[in-house]
């Protein structure tokens, strides 16, 4: 099999520092908030809600798409942009998941 179609499997641990990653940025934070709302977009229209450079943008769509947290399409000469889905259901139930594991095992202050 072609090396760059092979897909590593994570672990739970290593998905939710993955997701956490690249949830850990304010203006991408906005984009899914954005991005959540639509059924899709274009570039422009994320681009004109938020107040930065283009190439900004770009490089936090980038930043999410690798996580899969969302998914583009081309339609040359735009790319569409949306949740993608799967993996939206996924990241909510290992955050659950993870915060739920902090609590119950949380039983005492440590200082």
């Amino acid at each position: 099999m072609d090396k760059s179609k092979e897909k590593k499997v994570m672990t739970n641990d290593q998905q939710v520092a993955r997701f956490a990653k690249a949830m850990g940025n304010p203006t991408r934070i906005s984009i899914l908030l954005f991005l959540a709302k639509q059924e899709s977009c274009f570039f422009g229209d994320i681009f004109n809600v938020l107040p930065i450079a283009k190439a900004t943008v770009s490089q936090h769509l980038k930043e999410l798409k690798d996580a899969e947290l969302i998914q583009g399409t081309i339609e040359a000469p735009k790319v569409r942009y949306c949740i993608n889905r799967e993996n939206w259901k996924k990241a909510q139930q290992l955050f659950a998941d993870f915060f739920t594991e902090l609590k119950d095992t949380n039983k005492k202050n440590c200082c």
